[in-house]
């Protein structure tokens, strides 16, 4: 394997970094990175932020090397979205009070930010419902 090559474990860490500069830079503070359900079965969320207004942010980071297929966005599928939901759910059993809450997605086709691509910040991408 060559310098260059990374593991899709590797690529998935670089889009997470490079979603968190950026979001950093929109005003969000990041809580929690990569939360995950015990057990098998379970979802996980990229990223839980809160933004200046005290609204909780789970972000999923989809990013694809090209728009084949649909691209990153149309990879959010509905099974996607009821593991992130779910992962949602149990975060929140964990708090005192449940805050207002939405779910966003930033999407990436082609090169991230740092090679010369761009974001895509979809807010309120999807709902619980």
């Amino acid at each position: 394997m060559s310098k260059a090559a990374h593991t899709t474990r590797e690529t998935g860490e670089q889009a997470e970094d490079s979603a968190i500069t950026w979001l950093e830079r929109q005003g969000l503070v990041l809580l929690q990175r990569n939360f995950r359900t015990p057990g098998r079965g379970g979802g996980e969320i990229d990223l839980i932020m809160r933004s200046a207004d005290g609204t909780l942010v789970f972000v999923e980071v989809r990013h694809r090397a090209n728009a084949v297929h649909g691209g990153a966005a149309a990879s959010i599928t509905h099974g996607k979205r009821r593991r992130i939901i779910l992962a949602a759910r149990h975060y929140l059993m964990q708090l005192r009070r449940e805050p207002v809450c939405r779910f966003d997605a930033m999407v990436c086709d082609g090169p991230l930010p740092e090679q010369g691509g761009h974001w895509q910040w979809l807010q309120a991408a999807f709902d619980a419902s």
